[in-house]
Order: structure tokens, then sequence, then C-alpha cells
């Protein structure tokens, strides 16, 4: 196959995806009328809604319209920011389990609440993946009062040096947790070498969204694959 009969096949299904997510977006926006009449009592109260509606058999992807909209409003009220449409379909990417490549300015930070919300609602946890401890802290910083006003805890993961133990323990059991890929990876080594389940650190994890894929892989790459020297 040649590069360019290649090259028209990816951009065919790339087009269909951003097709489908563009109409998902129209969708969102439909609602936002609705959302913007409800009181922060009502909207506040969307999360044991969509809690409910999980327990009782839905699926993430059916809440995903709904709980878009209720981000998008949250946002605006809390934050004094309104969630754009590339910002949506950002966060419907990451939500499908892929990457969205999004230019200096788009809000790529912002862009990956709605799918960590949404996610989060299942109460197993999510962790927010980024490469040092200042945007950590700083994304951590700057979230918590959204995911707050919406019932989710937040926490944020520094090394031992910075985190005792039992800190740790604590902000593993937030709803979303953010910390980097290094550490992430130190606890879970530490907890494997464990007694017994009760002295680990970490829970299950569930779901990751990386917010700068590109310097976390690298990160990872460097740290698993370059070679070393002691």
């Amino acid at each position: 196959m040649s590069t360019d009969l290649l090259n028209k096949v990816l951009r065919v299904g790339e087009g269909r995806a951003m097709k489908g997510m563009q109409g998902r977006v129209g969708k969102i926006n439909a609602l936002e009328p609705e959302m913007e009449k409800l009181s922060d009592a009502e909207l506040r109260a969307k999360s044991d809604e969509f809690r409910a509606r999980l327990s009782d058999g839905a699926a993430v992807a059916d809440l995903l319209n709904e709980a878009f909209a209720v981000v998008r409003e949250v946002g605006r009220r809390v934050l004094g920011m309104r969630l754009f449409d590339v910002q949506m379909i950002g966060a419907m990417t990451l939500n499908a389990g892929k990457i969205a490549e999004m230019k200096t300015g788009e809000g790529k930070t912002f862009a990956a609440v709605p799918a960590v919300y949404l996610n989060a609602l299942t109460g197993r946890g999510v962790h927010v993946v980024t490469v040092n401890d200042y945007l950590v802290q700083r994304d951590r910083d700057w979230t918590f009062p959204f995911f707050h006003w919406l019932g989710l805890s937040v926490g944020a993961i520094h090394p031992m040096h910075m985190q005792p133990e039992e800190v740790k323990r604590f902000m593993y059991r937030c709803d979303v947790v953010y910390g980097t890929t290094s550490e992430f990876g130190l606890d879970y080594l530490r907890d494997i070498m464990k007694k017994s389940v009760e002295q680990q650190v970490q829970r299950k994890p569930q779901l990751a969204v990386s917010s700068e894929s590109a310097s976390t892989l690298r990160h990872w790459w460097w740290h698993t694959t370059a070679p070393h020297t002691n």
C-alpha cells in the first residue's frame, strides 16, 4: 500500500471518529440551557444521581453527555471557565483510552477533568499522572474546588521524604489522585514487598489519565529502558 493511500485510509478513520465526537458535543451543548437553570444544590445532586445509575447497571458511556454537561456548568460557576468544544472532544478521546493531542493554549489540564470526573463516579479511583511534583500539586490545587464542589475527594502523591506513609495511604483513598509516573511506580514496588495488604498504601488501581502523555512516556522510557550507570 502506498504512503498516500495509507494516509487517506487513516484520515477516513479519524474523520469518522471526529464526526461522531462532534455529534456528541452537539448533544452536550443542547443540555447546557437545562443545566444553567439548576440551582447549586440540584447541580451538586447530579453526582449522587450518576452514582445511583451506575449502581443500577448503567455504563459509564451512558452518562457521558449529561456528566460532561454538568462539568461544563460547574466549571463556569466554580472556576469561572467554560469548557470549549475542543476540550470536550479531548475529554472524549481520553475517556475512550486514546491520546488527545492538543496545542498549547487549548486547555489540556481542564480538558482532562470531564473524563476524570465521569470515571471517578464509579468509586474505584482515578489516577492523574503528570511529570513532576510541582505540576502534581498545582493541578491538584487548581481542580480541588471543582471536584470538592461535586462531592469528590482529591489527593496528591509526593516522594516519601515529603509525605509519610500514613498520609500516602489516605491520599490513595481519594476519588482522584494526582501523582508522577515515578512515584506511582515506586509506591507499587514498595507495596509488593509489604508483608500484608493492610500495610500497603495503594488500593487496586482502576484507571489512569496522563495529563502530559508525551513527557510522561519519555520519563517512563528513560527510567525503564535507557542505559544507566551507578
